[in-house]
């Protein structure tokens, strides 16, 4: 197969409602061709040179526009970046032309050990360095702006010396990155720290915004019968999850918009329902009917 594409639809994610492409799904998706603003995929299910995966995601690209989002960079980690890695990163973004490409707040590698886990950083000015050194070595390889994803944490380091809010004001100031909102993990951190939302979300840089996360988390408790959120993307959007997001697009406007769900998939109309949830959500707040819609719309990353 050559990896010319044939003709595609614009790169540049709409503000609308899309969803995380899985391969239990296209034979669904590529016969029904439903109406969904965007897919996301995970760039290292597409690192290798050929075959079915790819012959599937060009009949996917020609139809609607791509999210690409990293789970191995390894952003937050120590040593350096793996190059052969970022080098392959780049392929699949030059192939398949994402409108927006995304990596997480997150380290998962150490040494030539990686680790099946996006694992939480201290939030110290050291830290803060090393990611902004990083994240400038991959816009620089990329050729284009990254969004950085939120966390979703379970434990707080005790040598922490900046907000979470802050430290990633703080890297997109420095890098010129963008941020995604996983606003899942929004809720899921929050509860397990016993911090406010609200309050999180209030001294966010939501001006440097570009797509939003929603996702399932699984409801546990921790070894003190306290309340524990786990970030599971196993089930549909909470209650909880789907005000904050109406909170958090009162006052950006629309964004590009996406449902997580990879674990315990459900079948295809299952997922698209939840996508088009989220859509009107979008929808009543861009004609101003939802609570606060068209109240303190700030800038926001270019979505192209």
């Amino acid at each position: 197969m050559s990896n010319a594409p044939r003709s595609r639809v614009p790169s540049a994610l709409p503000a609308r409602a899309g969803a995380g492409l899985k391969g239990e799904h296209l034979p669904a998706i590529l016969a029904g061709r439903p109406e969904v603003g965007f897919f996301e995929i995970h760039a290292e299910n597409y690192m290798e040179a050929g075959g079915a995966p790819h012959r599937y995601l060009e009949a996917i690209r020609a139809d609607y526009p791509l999210s690409l989002h990293g789970v191995g960079l390894s952003i937050g980690g120590a040593g350096p970046l793996d190059r052969a890695h970022l080098a392959r990163l780049r392929q699949v973004a030059d192939r398949y032309e994402p409108g927006l490409f995304s990596e997480h707040l997150a380290w998962s590698s150490h040494d030539t050990t990686c680790y099946n886990d996006l694992l939480p950083l201290p939030y110290t000015e050291a830290t803060l360095a090393q990611v902004v050194a990083h994240i400038d070595q991959v816009q620089d390889v990329m050729g284009r702006q990254m969004l950085l994803e939120n966390p979703s944490t379970y434990v707080a380091f005790a040598e922490s010396t900046i907000p979470e809010a802050e430290f990633l004001r703080e890297i997109a100031c420095r890098s010129g990155c963008g941020l995604l909102l996983d606003v899942n993990n929004v809720h899921v951190s929050c509860t397990n720290h016993g911090w406010s939302a609200e309050a999180y979300l209030e001294a966010f840089p939501l001006d440097r915004v570009g797509e939003v996360h929603l996702g399932g988390h699984a409801p546990d408790l921790d070894d003190d019968g306290l309340p524990l959120l786990i970030d599971a993307h196993d089930r549909a959007v909470d209650a909880e999850v789907w005000r904050l997001l109406g909170l958090v697009l009162a006052r950006t406007g629309p964004l590009p918009t996406l449902v997580e769900w990879d674990n315990d998939l459900p079948p295809w109309p299952v997922l698209l329902d939840e996508v088009r949830a989220a859509d009107r959500v979008i929808g009543a707040l861009a004609c101003g009917c939802g609570p606060e819609a068209g109240d303190q719309r700030q800038g926001r990353v270019a979505h192209g």
